[in-house]
């Protein structure tokens, strides 16, 4: 094989990896959980309202999971924008 077609292959190759390795957490992430599995474990933004906050039983300002939340039940309505 000539240098210049097996450094091409090289770089294609070297190419592929790192799309596939960028592009796989994007489409893993959009995938829902199948029925029967766990939610994932995720961060969300504290509301600024004191109410708001106050209703949740959080405390803080940075970010909460699910099970920071103090009750008994929690509903979680999951909205797609496009």
């Amino acid at each position: 094989m000539k240098k210049g077609v097996k450094e091409l292959l090289i770089l294609l190759l070297l190419i592929l990896v790192v799309f596939t390795l960028v592009h796989y957490p994007v489409v893993a992430a959009t995938k829902p959980p199948a029925p029967g599995t766990v939610l994932p474990q995720f961060q969300l933004v504290v509301p600024e309202d004191s109410g708001a906050k106050a209703y949740l039983g959080l405390s803080g300002s940075d970010e909460f999971t699910i099970p920071e939340i103090k009750a008994q039940v929690v509903v979680i309505q999951i909205l797609s924008r496009y």
